[in-house]
């Protein structure tokens, strides 16, 4: 059943007549000539971001610049010709999409950037700016999106960073630098680790739902989270399973949690920056995870230092060899 789509790309476009090379006293004309091909790009490439299984596998779908072909012809449309109208600094795209079903409320991305596109092969720049509403196509309406898929993707944010670049890292110092504080190093050890997991575990799960609501393509992303929580869970059972420690295995127990430990601990940082990229964290996201890590690195150095000028103290203070006392 043929459903019509209606998908508005707003453009902000300036010198209409360098970009399509055409008379700049006819608009309509330049933007036929010269901007319809890199509209429907544009629009082909939020579609494929948008529209849920099946329809974001066909073929002309792109998620990258080099995987939209321009004038390939091969998005499903009906008889009815898209139509371009410019006004003013604003272009209009309307076209009409063939789908199989009917389809209920779908979320509309709406995108401009003001580079001009590349002239060797017609491909369009990374948007400026954009914001999402949901469109429900059974009843005409439209909602904004944006707020609720911002507020998910900022706890999603939130508890990665507080989970896996902050709780976790302090976790693990712990144990390292406090073991002279025996048994007090193991309780906070464990506490803050578990605190630690139950943040990571909460950011997989909100990972989950953004994932069910929007279909994003982040394969990376969502690996490498699904990796580190594998990982922690491993962390946790190895809490039940520690051996005594004058258990002959207890040196592999140690060699297991220690570096599945640092495994995860890196690649858990790797991936905040990671989602910041996708996500286009603004300058404050970025400025705050680099003061967390910054703080914790500097931390360490510090610790490590210290750690060892104690350790060199103890050495020098212990004579090369003793005597024992003449009866």
């Amino acid at each position: 059943m043929a459903v019509l789509v209606m998908i508005l790309c707003v453009f902000l476009v300036t010198h209409l007549s360098v970009v399509a090379g055409d008379d700049a006293g006819d608009n309509n004309a330049a933007a036929r000539g010269g901007y319809h091909q890199e509209t429907t790009e544009l629009c082909s490439i939020d579609l494929g971001t948008i529209l849920p299984p099946p329809y974001n596998n066909i073929s002309h779908l792109g998620v990258k610049q080099s995987q939209v072909i321009p004038d390939a012809g091969e998005l499903p449309l009906t008889k009815v010709p898209p139509t371009v109208v410019v006004q003013g600094a604003m272009i209009y795209l309307a076209f009409q999409a063939k789908f199989q079903n009917k389809l209920g409320e779908q979320p509309i991305l709406l995108a401009f950037s003001s580079k001009f596109p590349n002239h060797h092969h017609s491909h369009l720049f990374e948007h400026d700016d954009k914001t999402s509403i949901m469109f429900d196509f059974s009843g005409g309406s439209a909602s904004a999106l944006t707020g609720r898929f911002v507020e998910m993707k900022t706890r999603h944010g939130v508890m990665g960073i507080l989970g896996w670049g902050l709780i976790l890292p302090v976790g693990a110092i712990v144990p390292r630098y406090l073991k002279h504080k025996d048994p007090l190093w193991f309780y906070l050890h464990t506490v803050i680790q578990f605190i630690g997991f139950i943040f990571g575990l909460t950011t997989v799960v909100l990972g989950g739902q953004l994932y069910k609501e929007t279909h994003a393509n982040v394969p990376a992303h969502r690996g490498i989270g699904i990796f580190v929580l594998f990982l922690s869970i491993l962390q946790i059972l190895a809490f039940f399973l520690r051996p005594n420690k004058d258990a002959k295995v207890r040196k592999y127990w140690n060699w297991y949690h220690h570096w599945f430990g640092r495994i995860a601990l890196f690649f858990g940082s790797l991936n905040i920056v990671l989602g910041m990229r996708l996500a286009y964290a603004g300058p404050a996201w970025k400025i705050g995870y680099g003061f967390v890590l910054g703080v914790i690195l500097l931390t360490v150095i510090v610790l490590e230092i210290l750690s060892r000028m104690s350790r060199s103290e103890k050495i020098d203070r212990t004579p090369a060899f003793q005597m024992n006392p003449v009866p």
